[in-house]
């Protein structure tokens, strides 16, 4: 059977359409506006027609000339507009509106749909969107060309991914009704995802050995944290931080993650042990970027551009899609298509 065909609109380091990939679409092309990202993205899908620039400044009917398509043959439009404006940290819980520019960008994606007349579409976002006046305003847009749609927040952790995370899943169809996929029965743990890797510093793997330098009193706390789950609760007085003495949130701050569980959501500041439970659960050290990834649902051989460094990494890495819940969703969509798993 001939693959189906998707684009993949603010693509990022590549989640989506690595997903999409393991899935058996053929990703013809891909925007994604950050360099750094970009240049990571073309490291792992140069078969991709990559466009590195902003979105708003692309021509939807160009592109699809580019591609020899013409409206209605594209299989699948997905995405992931920029969701830092609809989070939970910058509405204070919703406590206050967010007027975040970017949160425009999630018209783009209409304005996508519109020209090339996808039979399907595909968005992932942040829970918090869907209690949004934007996402109602966006749902109306679409069903009004003739897309009927169905959406979720779901844990990435009940389709194959090693972490606790939950996204809004959205998908529309011109073809009829469609259907979400189905949570699998048993959870990926930490220890399955990346329990047999190499010794941190000994691997060969660039990104996984990256030097980890912390200061005498940060590498006292971590050898005094219990194994396999421990957290900074656990730790005497006197190594106690200050400012974590005076609060009673934050609590997963200086943890180790559990062998036989799910980790902890993997963000931005995920080689940071003072930014979550991002301790590996044995090793004095936080997880490497490379396990990161793994976590996040990258293949061991994705490959990231150390010259970029820890920081661009580490935010291409949190920011990701997770490939494995995109994976089942992308079989939900083929099923949809041609009545194949």
């Amino acid at each position: 059977m001939k693959k189906l065909t998707a684009i993949d609109l603010f693509a990022g380091c590549g989640g989506l359409s690595q997903g999409l990939t393991e899935a058996g679409f053929c990703v013809l092309s891909a925007i994604e506006i950050d360099a750094k990202a970009a240049s990571t993205y073309a490291l792992n899908h140069p078969k991709t027609l990559l466009i590195c620039e902003d979105i708003v400044e692309v021509e939807p009917r160009t592109l699809l000339n580019t591609l020899g398509l013409r409206a209605g043959e594209l299989d699948l439009l997905a995405g992931c507009p920029p969701c830092q404006g609809f989070s939970r940290l910058r509405t204070n819980n919703g406590a206050r509106p967010n007027r975040d520019e970017r949160n425009g960008l999630l018209f783009e994606f209409v304005r996508f749909a519109t020209s090339l007349r996808p039979k399907t579409l595909m968005l992932e976002n942040v829970p918090q969107l869907a209690k949004t006046s934007v996402f109602k305003k966006f749902r109306k847009q679409l069903a009004a060309i003739g897309y009927v749609d169905q959406f979720a927040v779901l844990n990435v952790a009940d389709y194959g991914v090693a972490q606790r995370r939950t996204r809004l899943i959205y998908v529309a169809s011109l073809l009829g009704a469609i259907e979400l996929a189905k949570p699998i029965p048993k959870r990926v743990s930490v220890r399955d995802c990346i329990g047999n890797l190499p010794a941190h510093g000994e691997s060969g793997d660039q990104l996984h050995d990256m030097p980890q330098i912390r200061s005498p009193k940060v590498l006292r706390i971590l050898s005094s944290l219990p194994k396999d789950g421990g957290s900074r609760s656990d730790l005497p007085q006197h190594l106690q931080l200050k400012c974590h003495r005076k609060t009673d949130g934050f609590r997963d701050v200086y943890g180790r993650m559990r062998w036989d569980d799910v980790a902890p959501t993997i963000t931005s500041g995920c080689n940071n042990p003072s930014k979550g439970r991002y301790v590996h659960p044995t090793e004095n050290r936080a997880i490497s970027l490379r396990e990161a990834a793994m976590l996040q649902g990258f293949p061991q051989s994705y490959c990231f551009d150390i010259t970029h460094g820890k920081g661009a990494i580490s935010l291409m890495i949190g920011n990701a899609l997770p490939p494995p819940f995109i994976h089942k969703h992308g079989r939900a969509i083929i099923h949809h298509l041609t009545g194949l798993g």
